[in-house]
């Protein structure tokens, strides 16, 4: 006899959204966190990224507004003071995830889960039976094998740090490590970021990934491109950096954000005959079902599309599945996504590249442009706006954003895409004036073909 109808082993967000709407039909729901919950993206991603992504807006914040007639005193920031206030909003974040839990009737249980056979999980020497499982795991940051990596930080270590360090080299050009780049520079720290490609951001658009890197420029980030780490050595209060280019660099820390792997190691997939890729991830169809029919995965240990709203839907379209009789599978098309670099992305969509790939035939509308804010704080930081336009139905295929509230345009720009409209629906629509958002409905220009 089961014990619960379903068993997730993870409490992120994959897996809380799960678990909460099954036990809203009546499901006998368990969930097993060796951890906080809430998973990555409350306590090491989404939330005390954006967090640590206010604090070092101010700085510019600060310098811009003697533009506009303010005279403050000497500003100082505290990394101390801003941690600690980020510990207790952490806190607060899993207080709320429990009680969630607690009021859907989810039990909540505490400990490390691992598979013992198909119907089994074990949780510090007890089994617990389930007609059903799911695995929502999620990932943990990936570190090269190179000398001295182990003088290195992680993505998960940034978020911890006693002290701010006064120079920082980060090892990465995927969203992660320009984030950070960002948050750094922002707080005053003087950042190398080192990077094997051609170009940051790849998979983003190349007109976004070139602006983006031109903009991080313009505040003080040094980038080098076609640079990769060869040997890390320890110096006296510092660390020093050998490329493999032979190029010496010196900082207090250097920090890779170089990918992540799915969390699978030691769940139990041997016992059971789970089929896991070359990278660890738990192979899944459609519907998120493993090759063993009654256990199921979402979120990034699937390594499928690794954000949190994706895995969020995983979950909750299971759950109708299993338990509501409404099978339902995740729509990966048009996601909107932002990337919280200084200046913002937001794209939905197709990318020009994507577009030219798939045999469209496109048009494309650019502008770039100096924000209104901007005429009078002194900053030179400017926005691009790019729309790719289907040129036989006018259908606006993708959309992409740098600047100032770029992510939340593309939320809205994903309703937009996700109902077909088109570069006429695009140009009949009135625009707010005097916003940035006006050039989505008035741009005009086409780029070149």
């Amino acid at each position: 006899m089961s014990d619960f109808n379903l068993l997730i082993i993870g409490a992120g967000s994959g897996g809380v959204a799960c678990a909460r709407r099954a036990a809203s039909y009546g499901a006998s729901v368990a969930i097993i966190e060796e951890d906080a919950l809430g998973g990555t993206c409350v306590h090491r991603g989404c939330i005390p990224k954006k967090l640590l992504v206010y604090a070092s807006q101010f700085s510019d914040h600060f310098e811009e507004a003697a533009g506009y007639g303010w005279s403050l005193k000497e500003s100082s920031f505290s990394w101390k003071a801003f941690m600690g206030a980020k510990v207790e909003e952490l806190k607060r974040l899993e207080s709320v995830y429990e009680g969630l839990l607690d009021g859907s009737g989810v039990k909540i249980i505490r400990g490390r889960g691992r598979l013992m056979g198909v119907n089994e999980v074990i949780v510090d020497e007890k089994i617990f039976h389930a007609e059903n499982i799911l695995i929502a795991t999620g990932g943990y940051p990936n570190m090269p094998e190179i000398p001295g990596i182990d003088l290195a930080i992680d993505s998960d270590d940034m978020f911890n740090l006693p002290e701010k360090p006064k120079s920082i080299i980060i090892v990465g050009g995927g969203y992660i490590a320009c984030e950070f780049a960002c948050i750094m520079a922002g707080l005053g720290s003087h950042v190398t970021l080192l990077y094997r490609g051609d170009m940051i951001l790849r998979g983003f658009d190349s007109d976004v990934t070139q602006f983006v890197c031109e903009e991080m420029k313009k505040s003080g980030i040094d980038i080098r491109l076609k640079s990769s780490v060869k040997n890390i050595i320890e110096s006296e209060n510092s660390i020093r950096v050998i490329t493999d280019d032979d190029v010496e660099l010196v900082a207090e820390k250097i920090l890779f954000a170089t990918g992540r792997h799915p969390n699978t190691h030691d769940i139990g997939a041997d016992k059971v005959g789970l089929k896991l890729d070359k990278d660890g991830a738990i192979e899944v169809n459609e519907g998120s079902m493993s090759s063993v029919n009654n256990i199921y995965a979402v979120g990034d240990c699937t390594n499928r599309v690794n954000l949190t709203p994706v895995a969020i839907n995983e979950g909750r379209c299971l759950a109708e599945t299993l338990f509501n009789n409404n099978p339902q599978l995740p729509n990966y098309i048009n996601i909107p996504t932002a990337v919280f670099t200084q200046p913002e992305v937001g794209v939905v969509g197709l990318t020009e590249e994507e577009a030219r790939a798939s045999k469209f035939e496109i048009d494309i509308f650019k502008t770039d442009f100096r924000p209104l804010r901007h005429t009078l704080s002194g900053s030179e930081s400017r926005v691009f706006m790019k729309l790719v336009v289907e040129r036989a139905s006018r259908r606006v295929l993708g959309c992409h954003l740098v600047g100032e509230a770029a992510g939340e345009m593309a939320q809205i720009l994903g309703i937009a895409i996700n109902s077909g409209a088109t570069k006429d629906d695009f140009d009949s629509t009135m625009a707010v004036h005097p916003t940035s958002s006006e050039e989505l409905v008035t741009m005009y220009k086409l780029g070149p073909s």
